[in-house]
């Protein structure tokens, strides 16, 4: 047997090529695993939050949650087919007008839209709104998106949640952030910004877990995320079959897309699916893989039996036109209104692929449960300076938690009754402490109380008339 150096270097060789064999593989379709599809939840920023609010309110009897990251309202740049000559008119201009640098268009408009949709049948009931679990974020350095913009977000949500459910909405805006995803520190990454930067790869740091705590918002406490070598793979996989009968060029989406599946997913127990959507020039051929593999979404679901989807756009200089790889949410490819609905083309394609991930789900048995249950691990995974995002593990059985608050030393009082483990508190003072407890109603009968969760809102961001030059602060 050989032994000397060309011996090593081909056994070297040989091992980077099989450590990057699952990636460097031809893409291909992808497979069916055991995730229910009425688990799944979106999240996007810039054009991928615009485009996650269309999906979740389109497809609003499978999607759960929805993280709206420096977005806006649905139908917001208001396409609709009289408005196009020549394939360019209005839409755009309102998209990078009042839809980016505010104010945007009448909240009405928006509802109207969404109503008349959902009454032709063209997207599910809005009333399935009233329970999905809404994160909002605006950084206050944030040069691109202005902020009256996502405050029409959060209306549009309001609207439809009602004031029994608003307590599913978690609104943060006191981080210094610029127009990015944020994560927390990581000097060891290459290419990533200070947390005020407005360019690419518009993914900043701020020593803030953004996709932790919209994961969290939407299901609950987790587990903690894998910070070291993740156990599960991650996948390309060929958008052609999910873009039919269009091919993918026509659609401005990649030829290939991204999943990561844990290991415990492979293996056939029982997990949820996130969509995760970047913005514009943040696609695979703009940034390579710094957003599927930078913001912090794999972490969190190697250790939750969350499959993360990552679509990909794709650049693109002619018909549609869209150069800078943003998603839809202008009706570049159709030029019609149903860019907002189950049957606009990339809302398809996304839902295509969804499908195909949830194909093998098992049924699902409702646990029983016991009325003598405290909710455990509760926590609080973020504060505003006007609220507080409190979660807890869910207890069987349960359909209703009420959530009790008290100030530093005060006695508690409860506040709220929501579904589902999480509670988006609201009305807060900047920098004041308060204490949370929850309990479990289980068959109308409300169990003992958890144990305390105590945090400090943040201050009130000072105003400031030159988003990047913004203090950051806490």
């Amino acid at each position: 047997m050989r032994t000397g150096p060309l011996c090593c270097i081909t056994v070297a060789l040989t091992a980077v090529i099989m450590a990057i064999s699952p990636l460097a593989a031809e893409p291909v379709a992808l497979r069916g695993y055991n995730a229910a599809i009425g688990e799944s939840s979106i999240s996007g920023i810039s054009s991928g939050a615009f485009m996650a609010v269309q999906f979740g309110t389109a497809w609003s009897s499978v999607i759960k949650g929805v993280g709206v990251i420096a977005g806006g309202p649905y139908w917001c740049a208001k396409a609709d087919a009289d408005d196009f000559i020549n394939g360019f008119t209005l839409p755009i201009m309102t998209a990078t007008g009042s839809c980016m640098k505010g104010p945007p268009p009448d909240l009405n408009i928006f509802i109207a839209k969404a109503d008349a949709k959902a009454a032709s049948g063209d997207i599910d009931p809005v009333q399935n709104l009233r329970r999905q679990k809404v994160y909002l974020f605006h950084g206050t350095n944030d040069a691109v998106v202005a902020r009256p913009v996502t405050d029409a977000a959060a209306d549009f949500y309001r609207h439809y949640l009602g004031d029994g459910n608003l307590g599913n909405l978690y609104y943060q805006s006191a981080v210094g952030a610029g127009h990015s995803l944020v994560v927390e520190q990581k000097p060891q990454i290459n290419g990533l910004n200070g947390c005020a930067d407005n360019q690419g790869p518009f993914i900043d740091q701020c020593g803030y877990d953004q996709a932790g705590i919209v994961l969290q918002h939407i299901y609950g406490a987790l587990n903690p995320p894998n910070r070291g070598q993740l156990t599960g793979t991650m996948q390309r996989f060929d958008q052609s079959v999910y873009s039919k009968p269009d091919d993918t060029n026509a659609l401005s989406l990649g030829d290939t897309g991204f999943v990561y599946v844990p290991k415990d997913c492979a293996d056939g127990q029982a997990c949820r699916v996130h969509i995760a959507l970047h913005g514009c020039k943040q696609d695979a051929g703009d940034i390579g893989r710094k957003f599927i593999d930078d913001t912090g979404y794999n972490s969190w679901a190697d250790t939750n039996h969350l499959i993360v989807l990552y679509p990909q756009t794709a650049s693109s200089s002619f018909a549609p036109f869209n150069p800078q790889a943003c998603w839809d949410w202008w009706s570049y490819v159709n030029h019609e209104d149903s860019y907002v609905t189950k049957s606009g083309a990339q809302i398809k394609a996304i839902k295509a692929m969804l499908d195909a991930l949830t194909a093998n789900a098992a049924a699902i048995t409702a646990p029983a449960g016991s009325p003598d249950q405290a909710p455990t691990a509760l926590a609080v995974v973020d504060t505003s300076d006007t609220g507080a995002d409190i979660v807890w593990n869910p207890v069987k059985g349960a359909t209703v938690y009420r959530v009790w608050r008290a100030d530093a030393d005060g006695p508690f009082a409860a506040i709220s009754d929501i579904a589902g483990p999480s509670f988006g508190d609201s009305g807060l003072k900047p920098r004041s402490v308060y204490r949370w407890r929850v309990a479990a109603i289980v068959n109308g009968a409300e169990g003992p109380v958890s144990i305390e969760a105590t945090a400090s809102t943040r201050s009130t961001p000072a105003p400031c008339d030159s988003p990047g030059t913004c203090p950051v602060g806490r």
